[in-house]
C-alpha cells in the first residue's frame, strides 16, 4: 500500500473526433501517462450527460418505462429519463423527460437530488444524474420522441425494489437509483428505519 502516493491525470496531446455519426460520438486521444508513456490510440465516447427521476405516487408507488433498448436488444424496465438537452439545465432537462415520457409534470423545488453516478468512466464520459419526486400525478400527456415506444407502469415501491433484488430491474442507473432511493426513505420501500 502507497498512503502518500499522488495520482496524476493523464495529458491530452492530441485530441481527433472520429465519430462513426451523430448517434454516437467518438473521440480518439494521444495521451501521456503519469509514469511517462505514451497511449497515441485511447478511443472514448462523450456521450453526454443523463438525467433519470424516480417517481413516487401519493400510494408509494414508483412509475417505471417499459421500452425496447437497441444495444441490448431487449425491452427492459427503467426510470424515467433522457439525455441532458442541449443548452438546457440538469434539472429543466430531468423535467422535461419525465413529462415527455409518462405524463407527470412538476416543478423544479419538488425534485430531490439522489446524486449522480458513472456506468464506465474508463470509455465513456458521461453523468447519470437521479432525482427522487414524492407525490407524483399525472397531469400531463406524454409526448414521446419519434425513436420511443414507452409503457408507463405503476408499482408498489416494495416490489420495485425486490424487481430490482431479483434482476427484473437491471439498467445500471435505475438500479442504482432505486438502491440509493431505498437507502434514503427505506419506509417508502417497505423497509424498517
Amino acid at each position: 500500500m502507497q498512503p502518500d502516493k499522488e495520482i496524476q491525470k493523464w495529458t491530452v496531446l492530441s485530441e481527433h473526433d472520429v465519430s462513426p455519426s451523430p448517434w454516437f460520438p467518438l473521440l480518439k486521444h494521444k495521451v501521456k501517462l503519469a509514469n511517462g508513456n505514451i497511449v497515441d490510440d485511447y478511443y472514448f465516447s462523450p456521450l453526454g450527460d443523463v438525467v433519470q427521476v424516480l417517481p413516487v405516487t401519493k400510494n408509494n408507488e414508483v412509475v417505471l418505462v417499459k421500452q425496447y433498448k437497441h444495444g441490448m436488444g431487449e425491452i427492459l424496465l427503467e426510470l424515467p429519463g433522457g439525455m441532458q438537452q442541449k443548452n438546457t439545465s440538469v434539472i429543466q432537462s430531468a423535467l422535461n423527460e419525465l413529462e415527455e415520457e409518462t405524463g407527470i409534470k412538476t416543478t423544479a423545488d419538488k425534485l430531490i437530488s439522489l446524486g449522480k453516478i458513472a456506468n464506465n468512466p474508463t470509455k465513456l464520459k458521461q453523468v447519470t444524474y437521479g432525482f427522487i419526486l414524492f407525490d407524483a400525478e399525472f397531469n400531463a400527456v406524454q409526448k414521446l420522441d419519434a425513436t420511443e415506444d414507452i409503457q408507463v407502469i405503476t408499482l408498489p415501491a416494495a416490489q420495485v425494489l425486490q424487481m430490482a433484488i431479483n434482476n427484473e430491474i437491471w439498467v445500471t442507473d435505475s438500479l442504482n437509483f432505486i438502491l440509493k432511493a431505498a437507502l434514503a426513505y427505506p419506509g417508502i420501500f417497505g423497509l424498517k428505519n
